[in-house]
């Protein structure tokens, strides 16, 4: 019966995964046939179980190389063809090779990103991530095309800032930039009272402007890693002509 269970125990994090997976494919299917908000809707699904499976296998201890590699190919096609074809359909098609140029870009990035992480995991360890994590990418073209078609009467983004914006995303997964992984947090842990009402702010916030929350929240994150690395250059000089004063 043993053996039993731990088989079980390891079909969980694959069972989440393939669901990853269908939320994916449908969100390619609904991009290609133009139902664009429905399309984004299904990425951040996937986002949610793509979470899930990573928790799931590190709660039962059932992480495996097997895990890791079905998780990378599974999320190219949901946080990278999938919105890479969303991208296209809804802003990029009628400017021809510009447009499929800035989605190609963002795909093969993508993928680049996910060989290096499998490349330089380890599964014991859970420290914070190098470049943008492909679901966070991701994250921000399903929030940003949803943000646009819930506010139909605001206009459309120009062609050129969305291709700006899949080319910016393609160098930040692929960029030696420091990102928060928060696998590290301890809820299990008691907290400061504070940060429970900060939280019930947080989802009231969330709960009243739901597009406009995703959208800032997942862009602000794109964005967190440019911050960082300019403060850490900044603290340096900083320091340095405190120090050349001193001398």
């Amino acid at each position: 019966m043993r053996p039993r269970v731990k088989q079980g125990i390891l079909l969980v994090p694959s069972l989440l995964t393939t669901v990853n997976a269908f939320a994916g494919f449908y969100a390619l299917i609904a991009a290609m046939n133009g139902l664009v908000y429905q399309a984004g809707a299904a990425i951040l699904l996937a986002m949610l179980f793509d979470v899930l499976d990573g928790q799931v296998a590190r709660y039962t201890r059932s992480a495996s190389r097997f895990g890791l590699e079905y998780d990378a190919l599974v999320d190219l096609l949901s946080f990278g063809v999938a919105p890479g074809i969303l991208l296209y359909t809804w802003a990029l098609q009628p400017h021809a090779r510009m447009g499929w140029l800035a989605v190609f870009l963002y795909v093969i990035c993508g993928a680049l990103r996910l060989a290096r992480f499998n490349v330089q995991s380890r599964p014991e360890k859970a420290g914070d991530f190098v470049g943008l994590p492909i679901p966070g990418a991701a994250g921000v073209v399903a929030s940003a095309v949803m943000f646009f078609e819930a506010f139909a009467p605001l206009p459309a983004p120009p062609a050129l800032g969305v291709a700006l914006m899949a080319y910016s995303l393609a160098f930040l997964m692929v960029s030696n930039l420091g990102y928060r992984s928060f696998k590290k947090l301890q809820l299990r842990e008691r907290k400061p009272f504070h940060l429970l009402v900060g939280s019930v702010l947080l989802l009231i916030i969330v709960a009243a402007f739901p597009h406009l929350s995703l959208f800032l929240g997942l862009f602000a994150y794109a964005l967190s890693g440019p911050v960082e690395r300019l403060w850490s250059l900044t603290q340096v000089r900083v320091k340095r002509l405190a120090k050349s004063t001193e001398d």
